[in-house]
C-alpha cells in the first residue's frame, strides 16, 4: 500500500512538471509570435517613410544641372512622427547589414525600464534596445552605450557577438544610426567580451584629450582593434551578454565616418558644451 502512494505521489509530480514544462513552453512560444508581430510593425513604419524620402531624391536628381544648388531638409527614412507618436522614448533606429539588427532605440530615465519593456510597453523577455540614460538623448554626446538582450533565436542584439570573429569584423564595417535629425555612418573599430564592470558606461570628461585617453584604453584589449588616429567627437558602443565567463558583455566599439569610409575628426562639440 505504501509502495503504490509513494508510485502516485512520483507519478503526480512527474505530471506536475510536464505540465509546467508545456505551459512554459507555450508561453516562449506566444511571446515569439508577439515580438515577430511588433518587428513586422515598426519595420512598415520605417519602409514608409524611406519610400517617400528614395522618391524625393529621385525627384532632385532629375533637376536640370543649370538649377542652382539648394540646401535640402534632412529626410529621414525612419518615420519619426509615427514612431514618438507610438513610444514618446523613441530616439533613433539602428540598422546593420547581414545582421537581424533592426530596431528602434529608446531611452528611459533609468536603464531598468527596457530591459524587460518592449517598444510598446508590453512586458516582454525581450526588451528593447535603448541608449543609456546618462547618454544625451540626441546620440552626439562623448559616449552612447546601447543596451540589448542577447536573445538565443538571433534576434535583438545575438548578432553583436558576431563581430568578435575578425573576418567577420573586417568584412562589416560599417552600419547606420538614424535620428530625426541626421544619419550617423558609423564605421566599427573594435570588439571583445569583458566583465560587466560599466566602464563603458561613462558619458562625461573633462575635456577632449581625456575622451582621446578614454577611447584609446577601451580599445586597446581587441588585437584587431583599428584606432582612429584622429580625435573623433563620439564614441558607439553596442553592448549584449555574452557567455565566455559568468556575467560577460560583449562590447562592439564604432565611431562616424564619412561616406569614403575616413573618420570624421572631432569638432569640439561636446567641449563645447562643458564650457
Amino acid at each position: 500500500m505504501k509502495n503504490k502512494m509513494i508510485r502516485r505521489l512520483i507519478l503526480l509530480a512527474s505530471l506536475v512538471v510536464i505540465l509546467v514544462g508545456g505551459v512554459g513552453v507555450i508561453r516562449k512560444q506566444l511571446e515569439l509570435r508577439r515580438q515577430k508581430a511588433l518587428q513586422e510593425s515598426l519595420e512598415a513604419l520605417a519602409e514608409t517613410e524611406a519610400t517617400e524620402a528614395e522618391t524625393e531624391t529621385e525627384v532632385r536628381e532629375t533637376e536640370p544641372e543649370e538649377t542652382a544648388p539648394q540646401e535640402t531638409e534632412y529626410v529621414s527614412p525612419i518615420d519619426f512622427d509615427a514612431l514618438i507618436a507610438e513610444n514618446p522614448d523613441t530616439v533613433g533606429w539602428i540598422r546593420i547589414a547581414d545582421t537581424n539588427i533592426d530596431y528602434p532605440i529608446v531611452q528611459a530615465e533609468d536603464n531598468s525600464k527596457y530591459l524587460h519593456t518592449d517598444f510598446s510597453g508590453a512586458n516582454s523577455s525581450y526588451g528593447a534596445i535603448f541608449l543609456d540614460c546618462d547618454s544625451d538623448s540626441d546620440l552626439q554626446g562623448w559616449n552612447n552605450p546601447l543596451y540589448g538582450h542577447h536573445m538565443k533565436n538571433g534576434t535583438m542584439f545575438r548578432d553583436v557577438v558576431k563581430f568578435k570573429d575578425e573576418d567577420f569584423f573586417k568584412e562589416h564595417r560599417y552600419f547606420e544610426i538614424y535620428t530625426p535629425e541626421r544619419t550617423i555612418r558609423l564605421k566599427t573599430v573594435a570588439c571583445y567580451y569583458t566583465d560587466s564592470n560599466g566602464i563603458v558606461r561613462r558619458t562625461q570628461f573633462e575635456s577632449q584629450e581625456a575622451f582621446d585617453e578614454w577611447v584609446r584604453d577601451r580599445l586597446a584589449p581587441c588585437r584587431f582593434a583599428d584606432v582612429p588616429e584622429c580625435s573623433v567627437d563620439s564614441m558607439y558602443v553596442l553592448v549584449t551578454c555574452s557567455y565566455e565567463e559568468n556575467d560577460a558583455r560583449t562590447l562592439l566599439f564604432a565611431v562616424e565616418a564619412d561616406e569614403k569610409g575616413a573618420f570624421v575628426e572631432a569638432t569640439g562639440r561636446n567641449e563645447l558644451k562643458n564650457n
